[in-house]
């Protein structure tokens, strides 16, 4: 059979996630680096490009974590940084969703936890902030979307109100409320009707209307644990547009057992192992060339 010779390629001037998205072949996407994807990642593609800044906002310091007489979380540093997406890997138990309910002092809910080491948030042990305080800079959205039973404008109104030191009305609290929807890539889908039942919506916008809910807190750093496992395709890749443009404004560090996720949308990637810390480093040289065997091993997929 004669060989054709194909047609030059077309250039477009685009920008970085828009080549990752677009025009990167599927078995060698774009990564940020130029790296290709690595092995068992074929048709991943990476989703974001290397950060435009980078502010440390969490230290997490030499930490553990003990239920009762087991220890789920042992010995753990690593940074937290505004620009930046961080995401938590490993199987099941590994203690990752401990690690993360820690940031904000969730974990301390428990009575049998105990703690040692530090958590910095802007140069400042977490254990002297307040808890309500604290979870306010430090907001998290849960695995299944958990909308209140009150329209989509109450979700939001009612965390501003909480915050503010007198009730205030509706119309004052509107453009705080529209700042937040918009922010979470909902505004325009509900701005018709924000008296609408937010039990109503969809799982993927209740789960953006959680998102907005915690940025209406103004947060520092934003914790997500698994917040696409009860989403289809498409909603998942709603959210996770989303977390790649709220990094700038927020510190994001997300738990997921999605590794084509983590691949796709993280900066940095922290995979965990009966509670330790195995391997800190950026998605791309974890994912395509790991340090450590472990790591090697849950990444290829041979356990987890």
């Amino acid at each position: 059979m004669e060989f054709v010779t194909p047609p030059p390629i077309r250039r477009l001037e685009l920008n970085e996630t828009q080549v990752a998205r677009q025009i990167a072949p599927p078995t060698q996407p774009a990564n940020g680096h130029g790296a290709p994807a690595p092995s068992g990642f074929t048709g991943a593609r990476r989703s974001i490009g290397a950060p435009q800044f980078s502010i440390r906002r969490m230290e997490v310091d030499n930490l553990s974590v003990s239920y009762a007489k087991r220890e789920a979380v042992k010995s753990v540093s690593l940074p937290i940084r505004q620009g930046e997406v961080l995401a938590m890997i490993g199987p099941s138990g590994c203690g990752k969703t401990t690690l993360l309910r820690s940031l904000n002092r969730l974990t301390e809910l428990t009575r049998t936890a105990t703690f040692s080491g530090r958590i910095l948030l802007d140069d400042v042990d977490t254990s002297l902030i307040e808890p309500t305080l604290l979870r306010r800079r430090v907001t998290m959205v849960f695995q299944q979307p958990n909308p209140f039973p009150m329209s989509v404008f109450d979700n939001i109104a009612y965390v501003l109100r909480e915050q503010g030191s007198r009730r205030q009305r509706k119309k004052t609290l509107e453009p705080q409320v529209h700042s937040a929807l918009e922010r979470a890539g909902l505004f325009e889908e509900v701005k018709d009707n924000l008296d609408h039942p937010a039990l109503r919506l969809s799982g993927g916008q209740q789960q953006r209307l959680c998102i907005a809910r915690a940025l209406a807190a103004e947060p520092e750093v934003l914790l997500l644990d698994e917040p696409c496992s009860a989403l289809d395709p498409q909603s998942t890749q709603v959210i996770e547009d989303l977390i790649v443009k709220l990094r700038d404004d927020v510190a994001v560090v997300i738990v997921t057992h999605n590794l084509q996720q983590a691949y796709r949308i993280a900066d940095h990637v922290a995979f965990m192992y009966l509670g330790e810390m195995v391997e800190y480093s950026s998605a791309t040289a974890l994912f395509g060339s790991p340090r450590e065997k472990r790591t090697q091993e849950y990444v290829s997929g041979a356990f987890g």
